[in-house]
């Protein structure tokens, strides 16, 4: 008779602390950050910081207005991308640096009122894309970000 299989523990292995990466980003395709994933807001900074030329500088006002808005907001870094949510791991917002323009995820969008301008293959997915020419409509934005706090959001 083979012994018993020993037991999985039940508790979660201890996060590592993050550790900011040595030298300067690498940026990927569409000049998104590589950034190594983590929990809390200094890798979510370490992800702004990184950001080519005007897109830092809406990613610090983004951040912001999530913050405001959303009092004790949980943050990461996954697959190069800024997540926030109300409970980790569950997310109603992430935003991804492409060649011309932010693309800002709302997981539950089509919740949203006004639902946000840019439709997904996900039919709950919506996209606010923010180009360098056109202001980000913070009011609009901040209203979007409220709504979707208080929504489902998406586990990952």
């Amino acid at each position: 008779m083979m012994a018993a299989a020993a037991k999985k523990s039940k508790t979660p292995a201890k996060q590592a602390e993050w550790k900011a990466p040595t030298g300067e980003p690498v940026l990927l395709s569409g000049g998104n950050p590589q950034i190594p994933k983590g929990d809390g807001d200094a890798p979510v900074q370490a992800y702004i910081a990184a950001m080519p030329g005007w897109k830092s500088d809406i990613g610090r006002r983004m951040d912001a207005i999530i913050e405001l808005v959303v009092p004790g907001v949980e943050k990461a870094v996954k697959w190069n991308t800024p997540f926030y949510g109300v409970e980790n791991p569950v997310w109603f917002l992430s935003y991804h640096c492409m060649t011309k323009y932010i693309k800002v995820t709302f997981f539950d969008g089509s919740s949203l009122e006004p639902m946000p301008p840019v439709t997904s293959k996900y039919e709950k997915v919506r996209y606010l894309h923010i180009f360098e020419d056109e202001p980000l409509d913070e009011a609009q934005f901040a209203d979007w970000v409220k709504q979707a706090s208080k929504l489902p959001g998406e586990r990952l």
